[in-house]
């Protein structure tokens, strides 16, 4: 159900970080510990089960509109899907 904005306290503006503003240009990440980076969390920061579904579905966007700048690697441990990290500037 939409809700008046007069509801609210706070509207905050919607802000997109770039990928070199969150990630660490040597290190590689699964999509769950960036969901959490994009959060401002920590890569490791516990979620319940829907938080983290939640912060991965605002990530996997992200990461296709910030396609040109990230590049991906396939990791040794089958339980990993990809690991992505930035882009060599």
């Amino acid at each position: 159900m939409p809700a008046d904005k007069a509801e609210f306290d706070e509207i905050l503006p919607f802000q997109l970080h770039e990928p070199d503003d969150v990630l660490d240009p040597e290190k590689l990440y699964t999509i769950p510990e960036l969901a959490r980076l994009l959060q401002g969390l920590p890569a490791d920061a516990e979620l319940s089960d829907f938080n983290e579904s939640v912060f991965i579905d605002w990530a996997i966007p992200w990461m296709i509109y910030n396609q040109d700048a990230l590049v991906f690697a396939e990791p040794d441990d089958e339980d990993v899907v990809g690991l992505y990290g930035l882009a060599d500037s």
